[in-house]
């Protein structure tokens, strides 16, 4: 077949970057072609997103493949879930979407609650409690009284509003929308019952369409002003975590996966929605697949503790770079203190070491001092946050996991993998490191015909990119009680 030039564009919560993918039939190679910071903005009391940076930087990236001679077949959007922007009957932007870490929705579940109680809210929507979730925003934006909600003529989630922005085609790809709280599992649709009991305007919501559709094609006037084709833009599985995913290099049954970044989601595909209160209980989501499956996750706070601590101490003295702090953690006392990484504490930005600090001093256990302490203490936490996860997992599956992929950026972290090996019990295996803007790529490759189905796709993967399996070393003792002390405290 002819070789396939597909650009990828992959936002994270703090960077993104453009990723050219040449796909022969069999093998996938990618190379960066731009890389750029994402940095959120606090605007008049909102912490809100510089969406007209990110279109800039998209078009930088185009006028770099346009300077090397590259023809691009196809783009695809992948971001993160939850958040997105609304537009006037014009088409035109009702100011930036906001950050979903902006502290409007702090006590909406409560205000929630008293009209649709958690276990009726589970059971319209299958998504755990997130106090960010879209529907806490909207919900939020109409007790404010916020003009936005009632001016909106369109909803376009964030790699939906980019996409938009490229093309002028709106559209509602379903695996970001899954992330919203909005979406009923068994329908794959919107809930408009839930919204209408809510008080929430339902008018601005499209109709909602599985990834792998072409969301049309890159306006005249970028084209030309990037030196490009009118390339055809493809909705692949917009929600990062759905485009992950997708390239974990599973065959086996049974698998796990953590998409490791900013944040770590822990969870296995079913085929249909477990709506259930244990679920539930365990604060599982219900998340869209890229192939219609079920995404059964949970989130954990993940690299975000470390990220967070790293940019205070750079700001302090000297930076240094995260291998730097996991030789730290490596010659740091093991299990000086057991934290909650999803401790509400730690949400915020700001900062972290002296955070986390205070929170060994409140819970009653010895305070870790200096960078590697404080790095291992936040390792350990993540592992055995991993654990009782997968504990969960297993309760509701009612089988065991026999194996944890992990793969995203966090995969490439050697010590948090082994340590999640130890307190797991089981096989962990590691990469790729760029799953996200890897299934993003194939995805795009598979809505061209190209690739026949999401087994086929994977085995693309496994054929591209090397793992890393990392095996129990040890007999357990030492984390099977640090776990004993987790569930103590935080279980």
């Amino acid at each position: 077949m002819k070789k396939l030039n597909l650009l990828g564009f992959d936002f994270g919560a703090s960077s993104g970057r453009a990723m050219l993918g040449v796909f022969d039939g069999e093998r996938i190679e990618i190379e960066e072609i731009h890389r750029f910071s994402n940095d959120p903005v606090m605007l008049c009391g909102r912490f809100v997103w510089d969406v007209p940076r990110l279109v800039y930087e998209m078009k930088q990236a185009l006028l770099k493949l346009s300077r090397k001679g590259v023809h691009v077949d196809a783009i695809g959007i992948d971001t993160w879930g939850v958040d997105f922007g609304m537009l006037d009957k014009n088409g035109h932007l009702l100011g930036l979407p906001v950050h979903y870490r902006d502290d409007r929705t702090l006590g909406m579940r409560e205000k929630v609650r008293e009209i649709i109680p958690d276990k009726a809210l589970f059971a319209h929507t299958g998504l755990a409690y997130n106090q960010f979730n879209t529907l806490y925003q909207l919900y939020a934006m109409k007790l404010e009284g916020d003009p936005v909600l009632t001016q909106a003529a369109d909803l376009l989630f964030m790699p939906d509003l980019l996409a938009y922005f490229l093309t002028g085609k709106k559209g509602t790809e379903y695996t970001v929308a899954s992330t919203s709280e909005l979406i009923n599992p068994y329908t794959r649709d919107w809930d408009i019952p839930l919204m209408e009991e809510l008080g929430l305007p339902t008018g601005f919501l499209g109709e909602v369409k599985l990834p792998g559709t072409v969301r049309g094609t890159l306006l005249k006037d970028i084209a030309k002003e990037c030196g490009v084709d009118e390339i055809p833009v493809i909705a692949i599985g917009g929600h990062d975590t759905a485009s992950a995913v997708a390239a974990v290099p599973a065959r086996e049954k049974d698998f796990a996966y953590i998409s490791s970044g900013t944040w770590s989601l822990l969870g296995t595909e079913i085929e249909k929605p477990l709506c259930e209160e244990a679920v539930m209980n365990a604060n599982y989501t219900n998340e869209g697949g890229v192939d219609g499956s079920i995404r059964l996750l949970k989130n954990i706070m993940g690299l975000w503790i470390i990220q967070e601590c790293k940019r205070e101490w750079d700001r302090r003295s000297d930076a240094v770079g995260f291998a730097e702090l996991v030789e730290m953690a490596v010659k740091a006392p093991a299990f000086k203190a057991v934290i909650d990484v999803d401790d509400p504490c730690f949400m915020a930005p700001g900062d972290m070491p002296n955070r986390i600090q205070a929170y060994c001093e409140r819970t009653g256990q010895a305070v870790p001092n200096g960078r590697g302490e404080i790095s291992r203490v936040i390792y350990e936490g993540l592992a055995l946050k991993y654990r009782w996860a997968v504990e969960r997992l297993e309760e509701v599956l009612g089988h065991p996991v026999k194996v944890l992929h992990i793969v995203g950026g966090g995969s490439k972290n050697a010590l948090l993998n082994r340590f999640t090996a130890e307190a797991i019990k089981r096989p962990v295996v590691a990469g790729p490191g760029e799953g996200t803007v890897i299934g993003n790529l194939l995805m795009q490759a598979k809505a061209l015909g190209a690739i026949a189905d999401i087994p086929a796709l994977r085995r693309v993967v496994e054929a591209s990119f090397p793992t890393e399996t990392f095996l129990p070393e040890t007999d357990g003792s030492a984390w099977d009680a640090a776990y004993a002390e987790y569930v103590r405290r935080y279980a």
